[in-house]
């Protein structure tokens, strides 16, 4: 998993590539925790991510729980199947998904 970080004031775009899944999502989150002190806009670009699991959305979970107090998230780009598990989990419902 790749992960490109573009800051622009309180904006902070991550750009995933590749596969979150339990190995790589402690580097997501570790990713995060070091970067979101200040931000008010956090947006991923999935339009890179093949494949996200269980440990990847509580990665999301928690990214969206910080941003619902200091701010707003969005995740753009994401592909079919990310979707689809996105619905099936109900995290659609929770996520803001452009």
């Amino acid at each position: 998993m790749t992960i490109n970080q573009n800051k622009n004031g309180s904006k902070l775009v991550l750009a995933v590539e590749g596969r979150l899944d339990t190995t790589t999502a402690p580097q997501l989150e570790s990713e995060i925790k070091s970067s979101i002190s200040g931000i008010t806009e956090l947006e991923f670009d999935f339009s890179k991510l093949d494949y996200i699991s269980s440990a990847g959305l509580r990665v999301l979970l928690s990214a969206q729980k910080i941003m619902n107090k200091q701010g707003s998230m969005v995740i753009h780009g994401a592909s079919e199947n990310l979707m689809e598990i996105f619905d099936v989990t109900g995290f659609i419902d929770i996520l803001t998904i452009e």
